[in-house]
């Protein structure tokens, strides 16, 4: 009884805005797929130029009344070793993909595979951001799952409203843009409804 009140009232004052809600997300993903520029979009809402990211760098942002500490990796084969040395405690995933570097679809999925492999984060929803969109010949939103294994039955659907899909895996994709500021919105809105 006590608990259901709890949980009402927080919903309220979540609603109402008066409690921020902490999380923590990682931002992983190729190297040159956008997770800098992501970051730097976020945080001071302009497109920068980024040197590749050599070790790891955190920031804190307040998106939906949710404060996300947030940490980004590097993409490259080196970084990529330390990826589970940050995702082990993480309320969220970010896995960003070039949509417009076919080259290296193989890639990403053998990565994001692993990710949803393995046993720690089974229950931390995945926003998977294929980047790029505003590049003529960047991928379709089918043709970027087909190539990453990940069909539309196996991901949770853009309009879960909370975490209540207990055996669905929490995994969604986005089509985005981070130069064109298209897209990532709704990831994070995604995000806030299923991390915390």
């Amino acid at each position: 009884m006590l608990g259901g009140m709890a949980d009402w009232f927080r919903r309220l004052f979540d609603f109402l805005g008066l409690f921020p809600r902490d999380a923590k997300i990682c931002f992983l993903g190729l190297d040159n797929a956008g997770k800098t520029t992501l970051l730097h979009m976020l945080k001071e809402g302009r497109v920068s130029v980024n040197k590749p990211t050599l070790y790891p760098q955190n920031e804190e942002l307040m998106i939906h009344n949710i404060r996300f500490r947030t940490f980004d990796l590097g993409g490259h084969e080196t970084a990529r070793r330390i990826w589970k040395d940050y995702y082990a405690t993480v309320n969220g995933l970010i896995f960003i993909v070039d949509a417009a570097d076919r080259t290296r679809f193989v890639e990403a999925r053998e990565e994001l595979h692993m990710l949803l492999e393995e046993p720690s984060l089974h229950d931390v929803p995945i926003a998977v951001l294929g980047n790029k969109i505003d590049i003529a010949v960047a991928a379709s939103e089918d043709e970027l799952r087909h190539s990453l294994g990940l069909p539309h039955h196996m991901t949770c659907g853009k309009g879960i409203a909370d975490g209540t899909g207990k055996h669905a895996r929490l995994v969604e994709v986005f089509m985005c843009s981070v130069v064109k500021r298209m897209g990532y919105a709704e990831a994070f809105e995604w995000l806030s409804r299923c991390a915390v």
